[in-house]
C-alpha cells in the first residue's frame, strides 16, 4: 500500500479538519502521515505505539513531509492496552493493531472512555477469519459490526475496501460513541 491507499482509507471517517485525534500501534506512522494531512494544521495527534524507534522514524518522517507546519504531534511509547493519559479525543484511529489483541471487547470499551460524544472510531483491518503469525486475531467486517454494537459504539458503517496481496482484502470502518 501507498501514502494514497492510506489516504483513500480513512478520508471518509476524517469529516472535519482539526480537532484531537489518537492513533493506537501506530509504528512507522504511514497511517499517522494520512490522519496529519487529513486533520491539517490545527489538528493535534497523540501518536502510541510500543516501539520508541518507530516512534521516532514517524517523527522524522511528518516532520520532513510538513516541514514544522503540521498537527501538532504527540509521541507517547506506551502500550495503549493499558490506560493512557490522553484529552479527550475527537478521533482515533486504530490501523492494523486491533488485530493483535485477543481481549478487544476490554480495549473497545476502554476507547468509548476516550472518545467524546459523538467521537468517532476508525479500524483498518484485514477482512479475514483466520489469523497467521502476521495477523493472529483478525476480525472480519461482519463480526466488527457486531463486536462494535456490543461494545457501545453506533453508526458502524465501511469506509473503504482494497485488495490485499497476501490476505484478501483490507477494509476500513468508522464506528461513533453516542452522543
Amino acid at each position: 500500500m501507498d501514502h494514497a491507499d492510506h489516504l483513500n482509507l480513512i478520508r471518509k471517517g476524517v469529516l472535519n479538519q482539526g480537532g484531537v485525534w489518537a492513533e493506537f500501534g501506530s509504528g512507522k506512522g504511514a497511517f499517522t502521515l494520512a490522519l496529519a494531512e487529513m486533520i491539517g494544521l490545527n489538528g493535534v495527534i497523540f501518536s502510541v505505539d510500543k516501539d520508541r524507534r518507530a516512534l521516532k522514524k514517524q517523527d522524522r518522517a511528518i516532520l520532513k513531509r510538513f516541514e514544522g507546519h503540521g498537527p501538532e504531534m504527540h509521541y507517547l511509547v506506551a502500550d495503549y492496552t493499558n490506560s493512557l493519559d490522553l484529552p479527550t479525543l475527537d478521533g482515533l484511529l486504530m490501523a492494523n493493531s486491533l488485530h493483535f489483541q485477543r481481549d478487544k471487547k476490554t480495549i473497545l470499551r476502554s476507547i468509548l472512555d476516550y472518545l467524546s460524544p459523538g467521537g468517532c472510531l476508525i479500524l483498518v483491518e484485514y477482512n479475514i477469519n483466520r489469523g497467521n503469525p502476521w495477523v493472529p486475531y483478525p476480525i472480519p467486517y461482519n463480526d466488527w459490526e457486531v463486536l462494535a454494537q456490543v461494545c457501545g459504539f453506533i453508526k458502524t458503517r465501511i469506509l473503504g475496501v482494497r485488495p490485499s496481496r497476501s490476505m484478501r482484502e483490507i477494509y476500513s470502518a468508522a464506528s461513533d460513541k453516542p452522543v
